[in-house]
């Protein structure tokens, strides 16, 4: 009996020692690193897309402007006094888009609304009763249209394999909130792209779809491996999309694939992207749930740099003055160089960070799951500025205000 009882302890203890030894290496696996180059497909002459903000249409879609940097040179500075309070009714996961003297906002629960500006009061509104996770982007088609996504009806998780044909796309007129066209498409959380009179959103079944904003009309289809969730980028003739496969895939505007790259193996398990890609300096610069923030090039698609962050990375990067900004559910805010994947800079916030960053003159805002929002000085880390409120993507401005977005609020801010 005692010997078979010291063999079950040897046993025992030769698993241990296996599944020990096995998890050391995964980690290390994990958090090794790729340094990339300041000489090797980096262009200092393609700095991130910086846009004078239009005065009809100054925040026309998420991230800003096509390239996603979500970076603006505006003169718009903590500390702030608030001016209108604008209450949802549910999660703001995404941040509106802003355009003739309103606020286009989705919240969680499917109520889509024009807000007024000025007096932050609803001008219209839409109950779709299907989830919303997405920002709209605004265009002039029909003298002013702005084009929301939609996802299933809840519970909108209950079909996150992507299946079915049940989310939606909606051009709505910007002054009455008229519906001229509807698109059926799968589950979508694609915040759109607008390009001239091309709209481009992904979907739960893995599709890229190139849409008429002019009637609705499908210009083109293209199959992914997996869910595409995130949102389409572009520059230089070329777009760019992460999917669910683990995969980063450039597209001609033809919808023919020119390139498509991985994200680095791992022992377990598998990446995934959620996070829409921002592309600045020739690279491709996207988060994954692995944890790593990657730069591909955004001509030749190979991976330049990656970079652990110690927590899965949902949120899009901001790009902005040489640096790389994303948050980590591993509670840290980190600067990156967008060379070389270097830390210049990391900031230990209050809780899980699952938004994308938005920089704002010289200040980068982001917000934690425990529902604060921050300011930091983007070429130092220095804390400059909170507020007790926010959860996912933070901010959006225009001249001389500030939009703060909250768990179910948004704030119209201007500079005290």
């Amino acid at each position: 009996m005692r010997r078979r009882l010291l063999i079950a302890l040897a046993v025992l203890v030769v698993l241990a020692a296996g599944l020990g030894t096995a998890y050391v290496v995964h980690r290390m696996h994990e958090s090794g690193n790729i340094r990339g180059s300041s000489t090797v497909e980096y262009v200092t002459t393609a700095p991130p897309t910086v846009t004078r903000l239009s005065l009809s249409v100054p925040w026309p879609m998420f991230g800003l402007t096509a390239t996603r940097t979500r970076s603006v040179a505006l003169a718009v500075r903590p500390p702030f006094k608030k001016v209108w309070t604008y209450h949802a009714g549910s999660l703001v996961e995404f941040p509106p888009s802003i355009g003739y003297g309103r606020m286009y906002v989705s919240t969680n629960s499917g109520k889509f609304a024009a807000v007024n500006l000025k007096t932050g009061r609803t001008a219209w509104k839409y109950l779709a009763h299907r989830c919303v996770a997405a920002s709209p982007a605004i265009g002039p088609q029909h003298h002013g249209s702005v084009f929301a996504v939609f996802l299933n009806r809840p519970p909108c998780n209950a079909q996150t394999g992507g299946h079915g044909t049940n989310g939606a796309v909606i051009d709505f007129g910007v002054g009455f909130g008229k519906i001229r066209w509807t698109k059926i498409i799968g589950p979508s959380e694609t915040s759109p792209l607008l390009l001239g009179d091309r709209l481009y959103v992904g979907d739960w079944n893995g599709d890229v779809w190139a849409i008429d904003a002019r009637n609705g009309k499908t210009i083109w289809r293209f199959h992914t491996g997996g869910p595409v969730k995130g949102g389409v980028a572009f520059a230089g003739g070329k777009l760019y999309v992460g999917s669910y496969d683990g995969h980063l895939y450039c597209l001609s505007l033809s919808g023919r694939k020119i390139w498509k790259s991985g994200a680095e193996p791992r022992l377990y398990g598998h990446s995934q992207f959620y996070s829409t890609p921002a592309i600045a300096y020739g690279r491709v610069y996207i988060g994954s749930t692995d944890g790593k923030v990657y730069s591909y090039g955004a001509t030749s698609g190979k991976l330049r740099w990656s970079h652990g962050t110690g927590g899965w990375v949902y949120g899009s990067p901001a790009v902005a003055r040489n640096l790389v900004f994303a948050g980590s559910f591993s509670k840290k805010f980190f600067a990156f160089d967008a060379a070389t994947g270097d830390v210049k800079w990391s900031f230990a916030a209050n809780g899980p960070i699952a938004g994308s960053p938005t920089v704002v003159g010289d200040l980068v805002y982001f917000s934690t799951l425990k529902r604060r929002t921050y300011a930091l000085d983007v070429t130092t880390g220095k804390l400059v500025w909170t507020y007790p409120d926010g959860k996912y993507s933070p901010v959006v401005a225009s001249r001389g205000r500030l939009f703060l977005v909250g768990y179910g609020q948004v704030y119209g801010m201007v500079p005290r």
